[in-house]
C-alpha cells in the first residue's frame, strides 16, 4: 500500500479525514480467530499476498460473503458464519464447524477507507493445527502469541490492520485458549463503528463510541477515551470506558 509519510504503515483508513458520508455500502465480510494451547495460547495468522486488498498484511481466515453463504431463512449472521468456515477452509486448509463459533464483534471503517468491508469477527478453537495456505491470496501462516504479534508490529516487523491489532490486544489478556474464548463469550458482540480523525500534533486517531471526541469527529475533546492512536512510531490503545 502506498502510504502518506504522515502515516503509520498500517493505517488502512485513506486520507480524507473529513470524508463522513458513504458513498456506497461497506461490503459484508467475516473472519474467524483461530486459537490453540501450543503451550500458551497461539492464534493463527495469515500473511496476504502484496496485489489484493490489505496486501502484506498479517490476518485471520476470512473474507467477503458470497451468496452460497447466505441461508434460505436471510439470517445474515448465519451467512457470516458460513462465510468464515468457507474462507478459512480455502485460505488454510481447516475445516472448522460454523455453529462452535463464537461471534464477539463487528468492525466498520470510516467511509474515508479505500475498501470497506463489514466484518463479523467470530473466535473458535482450532479443529486442525495443519495448515495448507492456498498460494494465491495467502502466501504464508504462522501461529502466533498475541503478545509476540503485538511486539513485532511495534518493531516494525508486521503490518496489522486496527481491528486485527485491537483483537490481539484482547487475545493477550489471557493465558490460554480457553480463557480467551471464555473472555470473548461474556458479554454481547462489541460493535465498533470507526470514526477518524487528527490531533492538534497531526497524529491520526481511529475512535469508537464512549471516547470523548466520538460524537464530533474530535480526537483533541477532553474527557473518556476509546481510541487507537495510530502514530508512525507505533499504535497505543487508550481505553478508560470497555473491559476486555
Amino acid at each position: 500500500m502506498t502510504q502518506r509519510d504522515d502515516k503509520h504503515s498500517s493505517d488502512i483508513y485513506g486520507d480524507n479525514i473529513d470524508s463522513r458520508e458513504e458513498t456506497s455500502p461497506a461490503i459484508p465480510a467475516a473472519t474467524v480467530v483461530l486459537l490453540r494451547d501450543a503451550p500458551g495460547l497461539e492464534v493463527l495468522m495469515l500473511h496476504k499476498t502484496s496485489k489484493i486488498s490489505f496486501g502484506g498484511m498479517w490476518v485471520f481466515p476470512g473474507g467477503r460473503i458470497d451468496p452460497e453463504d447466505h441461508t434460505d431463512d436471510g439470517d445474515i449472521n448465519q451467512a457470516a458464519r458460513n462465510a468464515a468456515a468457507r474462507e478459512t477452509q480455502e485460505e488454510a486448509g481447516i475445516i472448522s464447524a460454523p455453529e462452535n463459533f463464537i461471534w464477539f464483534a463487528h468492525w466498520t471503517p470510516p467511509p474515508s477507507t479505500p475498501k470497506r468491508f463489514a466484518t463479523w469477527f467470530f473466535a473458535s478453537l482450532a479443529d486442525s493445527h495443519d495448515v495448507e495456505i492456498d498460494g494465491g491470496e495467502i502466501q504464508d501462516h504462522q501461529w502466533l502469541k498475541p503478545a509476540h504479534a503485538l511486539e513485532r508490529h511495534a518493531a516494525g516487523d508486521i503490518d496489522l490492520a486496527p481491528p486485527t491489532w485491537i483483537t490481539l490486544y484482547q487475545l493477550s489478556l489471557a493465558d490460554n485458549a480457553d480463557a480467551a474464548i471464555a473472555r470473548l463469550n461474556t458479554d454481547a458482540p462489541k460493535i465498533f463503528e470507526t470514526r477518524l480523525g487528527k490531533r492538534e500534533d497531526g497524529i491520526r486517531v481511529a475512535m469508537w463510541q464512549g471516547d470523548a471526541g466520538y460524537a464530533d469527529h474530535n480526537p483533541n475533546a477532553a474527557g473518556d477515551r476509546h481510541r487507537l492512536v495510530m502514530s508512525k512510531g507505533g499504535f497505543v490503545f487508550e481505553n478508560t470506558v470497555s473491559t476486555y
